[in-house]
């Protein structure tokens, strides 16, 4: 009877740390900075974020003056990562330094921007391993499908949608997420 118990205890002890990890999974992540620093997803607690895969060579390359623009006004509660990427028709095929210059000199990009990542296929870097998989996130699946696809993150670490490339990052609905408590 003893055993059975036991079993059951820890049975339920596993069962609640898998639970537990994807409600707070967002905030163990660690990645590098464009300029190869440190960065750590747990000093995001309590902020709204929006994590984009950019790119520089993309119709959807001016999103990065949107980003700016609401990053600035809402910077107090929502923070913006934006990983470059290389998956859709080479549209990122710059070095660190060159998107950096890029993307300083033609939309003043403040918000952080991370080292030029995977965003799909095998080589899926982990926060969107996370971001796309419910088995992950706990929340929803989903696929990138193209640059500038936007994943939002509430305060808690909870992913609670993606808007898509088309959808401009100044969208009533990103604005209307951004402004709500």
């Amino acid at each position: 009877m003893k055993t059975n118990k036991l079993g059951l205890l820890f049975f339920l002890m596993l069962f609640s740390m898998r639970g537990f990890s994807q409600t707070s999974g967002f905030y163990d992540f660690k990645v590098k900075t464009l300029e190869g620093g440190d960065f750590d997803f747990a000093s995001l607690k309590g902020k709204k974020v929006m994590i984009v895969n950019t790119a520089s060579k993309c119709g959807f390359t001016p999103q990065y003056k949107d980003l700016e623009e609401v990053y600035v006004k809402y910077h107090d509660n929502l923070v913006i990562i934006g990983f470059p990427a290389n998956n859709f028709a080479s549209q990122e095929p710059g070095t660190a330094v060159e998107i950096r210059k890029f993307c300083t000199e033609n939309y003043g990009v403040t918000f952080p921007l991370m080292e030029k990542i995977s965003v799909k296929g095998n080589d899926m870097a982990p926060i969107y391993k996370w971001l796309t998989s419910k088995k992950e996130n706990g929340v929803m699946d989903s696929e990138v499908k193209w640059n500038f696809q936007k994943y939002l993150i509430d305060e808690n670490g909870k992913l609670v949608d993606v808007v898509y490339s088309k959808d401009k990052p100044t969208s009533d609905k990103v604005i209307a997420w951004i402004s709500s408590k």
